[in-house]
């Protein structure tokens, strides 16, 4: 049974300086600042309608934060 322990998709906690690292099955997608970011970041990575799974917990696994939250405390 998968669950957000086990999304493909985890999208990092926020780094010091701002933006959140996008991995996709174990590949890094790039850092992103926005949810446009990730969903682009997806899209090249095959998955066009990325904009609809980002708060699927199956799909889409936020860590270290709340989601969509990309600034630096």
């Amino acid at each position: 049974m998968n669950d957000a322990s086990t999304a493909p998709i985890v999208v990092h906690r926020v780094s010091p300086t701002g933006g959140r690292r996008v991995v996709a099955r174990g590949r890094i997608l790039g850092l992103a600042h926005s949810d446009h970011d990730v969903v682009e970041f997806l899209r090249r990575a095959g998955i066009e309608d990325a904009g609809e799974l980002l708060d699927d917990p199956w799909w889409v696994q936020w860590r270290g934060g709340r989601a969509h939250e990309y600034e630096a405390a």
